[in-house]
Order: C-alpha cells, then structure tokens, then sequence
C-alpha cells in the first residue's frame, strides 16, 4: 500500500483543523486518573507526526511511538525533538507488536486499527496489546465506524483546495473495505509550481459486535465506550467510536 509518504510532510497541515488532539489527549489524561493508571510507561501504536505524544508524553517517565512508515516517525522526530520530548520511535507492523516490555497506558487512535484488513491479523494486534499491557494498565484506541466507511465514506469523492494544497479523495466500499485514492497537488515553496503524488488508503468497516468478540478472545476487558472521545451516547449514526480496555 502506497501511503504516509509524501503525505507526511504535509499531514498536520491538513489534519489538524479536523481533528482536537488536544481534546482528545485530555480526554485520554481524565481517564488514566480516573482508574488511577500509573504514569510511568506510554506506548503510542501508529504514532504518526507524534500529536498525541506531544500532549500525553509530558505527564509519563517512559514514552514510546510505533510506525509502519518512516517519514511519519521522521516527522516525529523532529517535533518531539523541538518539544524537548524523550521518546523512543520504533518503526514496526503494529499487528506484530514485539518491544519486549509492558506499558501503563497504550493508545492507538485516529482509526488507525481500521487499517488492519484481515480479522488474523486484528486478533494478532490485540494478543500483542494484552502482552504488553501492565496488569492495571488501560489500553484506548477508536475507529471508524461502520456507518461512517459504509456510508459517509463510502463510495463518494471529496476535495479541497486552500492555493497551497489541493487533493481530489475517491472512495471505493466493497466487502467491507473502502479503498481511498488520494491525488495532491503541493504548491513548492520557491514558485508558483505544483508538485503531484499519489496516495492508496484502505480501511476496513468493523461492525462493534465483531471487533468486541475478538478482543475478548484475546482476555481483553471493555471498560467504556465513548462517542468521539466524548460522554454523548452512541448511536446509528456514530462516526467514531472509542474504546477503553483493560
């Protein structure tokens, strides 16, 4: 899969107006002093540019970031560097998760798990969770809902264009897979030329009763639900779903 490439360098440009890390990381931090989580070791799975780090890693001892792709951790080192941040960046399939420790708190969000397409796989993903899970330590990730790839997503084509960047997103749903076909035009900073690269995404649509049966199997515990990292009940038309395990 073509993806988090050339995307990496212009990844907070783009996200960062649709997603509150802030809010999201706080949300995160309540929940880690509610069930009294020790704030010694943090693990980020699918880390990214490191926006979740930035924020949570400066209340933990211990900080470490997982990544398939090198320019996101490439990205991430630089910003954690800048943020005078200690974090140890591994680049690794976080479906075959091997550091050889155990962590109070683990995160994997932004729908990072829909990424994983195969149920063998996801079941891998969450065994390698429980393996480095401290015994009172809390494991929270989010995704896409059903509704939101099957339907909102779906088979739909977006774009943007703010005059430095501009992308036309298309989406195929099939089988329960949405395959995304990203196209970016980036306006070079020394002319008024646009560079062009190509993207390939694909996320598989988890239905709730699917993903819990698996990561029971794996003597994983729910905790909590969220919607969006906030206290609203879920609902049909839920986007992204929350989830807190123990």
């Amino acid at each position: 899969m073509n993806c988090y490439k050339n995307f990496a360098h212009i990844y907070d440009e783009l996200i960062n107006g649709d997603v509150n890390y802030k809010k999201w990381a706080n949300t995160i931090l309540n929940i880690c002093r509610e069930y009294n989580i020790k704030f010694e070791k943090y693990l980020d799975l699918a880390c990214g540019t490191g926006n979740l780090i930035e924020i949570i890693g400066k209340d933990f001892k211990q900080v470490w970031g997982v990544d398939l792709s090198e320019d996101m951790l490439w990205e991430a080192d630089k910003k954690l560097r800048h943020e005078n941040i200690k974090a140890k960046l591994i680049k690794q399939d976080i479906s075959n998760l091997c550091l050889n420790r155990k962590f109070d708190l683990i995160t994997c969000c932004l729908d990072s798990t829909n990424y994983i397409l195969e149920y063998s796989s996801l079941k891998k993903y969450f065994s390698g969770i429980k393996e480095h899970l401290n015994e009172n330590g809390i494991f929270i990730f989010d995704i896409n809902s059903y509704y939101k790839l099957s339907t909102i997503i779906g088979n739909n084509v977006f774009t943007y264009d703010d005059r430095e960047v501009v992308y036309i997103w298309e989406n195929q749903f099939d089988n329960d897979i949405v395959d995304m076909y990203l196209t970016f035009f980036v306006k070079e900073k020394e002319n008024d030329i646009y560079k062009r690269f190509d993207e390939e995404h694909s996320e598989r649509a988890y239905k709730q009763q699917e993903i819990e049966k698996l990561f029971k199997e794996c003597g994983l515990k729910l905790i909590k639900k969220l919607n969006n990292y906030s206290e609203e009940d879920i609902n049909s038309q839920t986007e992204r779903i929350v989830y807190i395990l123990g």
